[in-house]
């Protein structure tokens, strides 16, 4: 089983910033793609970021020049720094993972796994 288990949530003042990190723990053999998504109410689950194994990056486009994506690929770790927040940056923040995982070889498998969630919530 994996799990992955973020932080760094919380309410801050417009154009303050924040950091989320994300960490995942299991029979982890790989992580390919890590992402953060939002959720806001009454609105669908979008991509903010994501970061392939290699480092490669796409940001929607409401965040570019204000939110970086990073990660740790021997900590299993995915982290979201976020700068100049906005009201409208308000939502819950989920993590998300593209995880092979398994203990021996009939046990592989690889499935996307996601995090509970975090709260961040902007003050104008």
């Amino acid at each position: 089983q994996v799990q992955l288990v973020e932080s760094g949530g919380g309410l801050v003042q417009a154009r303050g910033s924040l950091k989320l990190s994300c960490t995942a723990s299991g029979k982890i053999l790989s992580i390919n793609d890590m992402g953060w998504y939002r959720q806001a109410p009454g609105k669908q689950r979008d991509l903010v970021a994501q970061i392939t194994r290699g480092g490669e990056i796409k940001y929607a486009d409401s965040v570019m020049g204000r939110f970086t994506i990073s990660r740790n690929n021997a900590k299993n770790m995915v982290s979201l720094q976020m700068n100049s927040l906005k009201a409208e940056d308000s939502a819950v923040y989920y993590c998300s993972a593209d995880v092979v995982s398994g203990t021996n070889y009939y046990s592989i498998s690889r499935l996307d796994y996601w995090g509970q969630g975090t709260q961040v919530t902007v003050s104008s």
